[in-house]
């Protein structure tokens, strides 16, 4: 038997981050063009100046400026969690591939040829369920017999006659003994399917410890983000994940952590808390099992408002910034009031659409 291939049953009866922030870069040129000139407009800021054809223009349009945020990530599948033996005695004799997705009936491992399979729920199973017995473990029993196809009995909390012959009925199909009820360690229960990640033991090995890693089935990316960025972020928050050769997919900010984490690299300590990025299944991920991602977060956006090119700016001796208007052969100084930079450009209020201004070179 292949240690890939699942037993047959008898027939069935029935880096610390990357950052690029696009207003940091915005604010380095106004400073620059803020040291180049400090024009002093008075108390008219409308005066006409004369002076030579500017060197370059642009139009004040009308636009969505959007702030972004660049940070290191991981691709994969999420957190593991192990698999163990605990209460049965034996030898292991089938195991599941890493990459195998494990799913509702199917086995997890097996023991002296009789196979472990997977229940679906939160609780995994502590006592001999069997006739008599009531409580909601006896219930998630009865429900995952009922989606597995079994029938003639009423899922509840009760063990009754009629659930101890669908039992001996399921028990037959998998070809393990026929007993009618189920020992703590003959099921593995799990919130779920689960994809295996790393075989903690081999073929012939004995019985005991730990048996598999497994994650969830769902590709995710997750960044250990700077807790001094924890304000650019919220739970459906549009993201962007470059991976290696290039390529990108959509995803969106699906968890946020609470517990900070320490870390030191070249006497440099930083604080993170993790951040996962959900992601759709596509074409584009099947290369990749895990591998080093860049999320591209929507930090901030503001939406239909006037800008200007941030090298249009000019910084007044009166304080704050202005822009120098072409009227015809002339040109005059306005004063602005500036709010986000983002891509190249800067919101401004005072100056009217379409106007154009200069930008020094």
């Amino acid at each position: 038997m292949s240690a890939t291939d699942e037993p047959e049953a008898p027939p069935r009866r029935r880096r610390r981050r990357g950052k690029t922030v696009a207003v940091a870069a915005g604010c380095a040129v106004v400073l620059a063009a803020s040291v180049a000139a400090a024009i002093g407009v008075g108390g008219d800021t409308g005066t006409p100046v004369a002076q030579r054809t500017p060197p370059a223009t642009a139009q004040v349009t009308r636009t969505t400026l959007t702030e972004t945020e660049t940070v290191d990530g991981t691709l994969g599948y999420g957190d593991t969690a192990t698999v163990s033996v605990t209460s049965r005695q034996g030898t292991i004799t089938w195991l599941p591939a890493a990459g195998a997705v494990v799913t509702r009936g199917r086995a997890v491992y097996s023991v002296d040829a009789d196979r472990v399979p997977l229940l679906y729920g939160s609780t995994p199973l502590y006592r001999t369920l069997e006739n008599g017995v009531e409580g909601k473990d006896v219930k998630l029993l009865e429900t995952n017999l009922a989606k597995l196809g079994y029938d003639g009995f009423t899922v509840d909390d009760e063990f009754t006659w009629s659930t101890r012959e669908a039992v001996k009925q399921w028990q037959e199909d998998i070809g393990v003994p026929v007993t009618g009820r189920v020992e703590p360690g003959a099921v593995v229960v799990h919130d779920g399917a689960f994809r295996v990640a790393e075989l903690k033991t081999t073929l012939g090995a004995t019985a005991g410890g730990p048996v598999l890693t497994y994650t969830g089935t769902t590709r995710q990316v997750t960044v250990p983000l700077d807790v001094a960025d924890r304000h650019l972020v919220k739970k459906g928050m549009k993201a962007t994940v470059e991976l290696p050769d290039g390529s990108t997919v959509p995803g969106t900010i699906k968890d946020i952590g609470k517990v900070a984490t320490e870390s030191t690299s070249q006497d440099e300590t930083t604080t993170t808390i993790e951040v996962v990025v959900s992601i759709r299944a596509g074409k584009k991920l099947n290369t990749y099992d895990t591998a080093p991602v860049n999320v591209t977060i929507v930090s901030a956006q503001r939406k239909n408002v006037l800008v200007v090119p941030v090298n249009a700016l000019l910084a007044l001796a009166e304080g704050g910034y202005g822009v120098q208007v072409v009227e015809g052969p002339a040109t005059r100084y306005a004063a602005v009031k500036t709010g986000m930079f983002a891509d190249g450009k800067v919101e401004v209020t005072g100056v009217d659409e379409g106007a154009t201004v200069v930008v020094p070179k």
